[in-house]
């Protein structure tokens, strides 16, 4: 099953700008204050009871997000193999307010990604995938807004749209809306908390696959790190 693809990887609050680290480009807005910078990754980690940090999973078609079933990942490291751990890329992490796109080329001759902006290209079934955010979606053709993320009383929401993983010469979108605005299957709206104190956050989303070979099935992205303000 190497073809298989579904990648199993904020309302009105006002802070004073002291409380995202003294930035000023934290923008308030209706339904929450807008946060604008990067969301730094924290490497997954399958050490304890339940891994932590940057990973996700993909259900399979007719399977639900909290109990499965979940594709089993051969490459993945944790004793649980449905659970695919990622590291953060070049960037550190996603930018909220600007995109992140596919380079050019996007694949090696095998077709492992080389987006490694956002979390290092990383094996799944001995292929590797990467992360883009591009102003149009590669898979759906359609023309996406860079992802957005507020928060509201210490809840996140937002919309992270332009989400594409790339594997095996192929796109995805696992973006939340689909660039469509939809939310179909199992899809569910960005969520997550946030610590203005810390500016520690966890965010969390699914998309199910709309269309081609893998049609049905949903990755499950369970993101955590520190929100870092872009400067002035």
């Amino acid at each position: 099953m190497r073809r298989i693809v579904s990648i199993a990887f904020l309302a009105a609050l006002s802070f004073a700008a002291a409380a995202c680290g003294g930035s000023s480009t934290t923008a308030t807005t209706t339904g929450g204050q807008a946060l604008v910078g990067t969301f730094t990754l924290s490497p997954g980690s399958c050490s304890g009871s339940s891994p932590t940090g940057t990973y996700f999973r993909m259900i399979t078609p007719g399977g639900s997000v909290s109990k499965g079933p979940f594709f089993s990942n051969p490459d993945s490291v944790c004793p649980d193999k449905t659970y695919t751990l990622a590291t953060p890329g070049t960037d550190g992490g996603f930018l909220t307010g600007s995109y992140q796109p596919d380079p050019t080329p996007t694949f090696s001759s095998d077709g492992s990604s080389l987006a490694g902006r956002i979390v290092a290209p990383q094996a799944f079934t001995a292929i590797n995938f990467g992360i883009s955010t591009n102003p149009v979606d590669p898979q759906t053709r359609l023309s996406v807004p860079a992802p957005s993320i507020s928060v509201s009383n210490g809840q996140l929401s937002g919309q992270i749209e332009a989400w594409s993983a790339s594997w095996n010469n192929q796109y995805f979108n696992q973006g939340s809306p689909k660039p469509d605005g939809s939310h179909p299957g199992l899809t569910s709206p960005v969520s997550g908390t946030y610590d203005p104190t810390t500016r520690a956050y966890v965010l969390t989303w699914a998309s199910e696959v709309v269309g081609g070979p893998f049609n049905g099935f949903t990755g499950y992205w369970h993101l955590q790190g520190i929100f870092e303000p872009r400067s002035s």
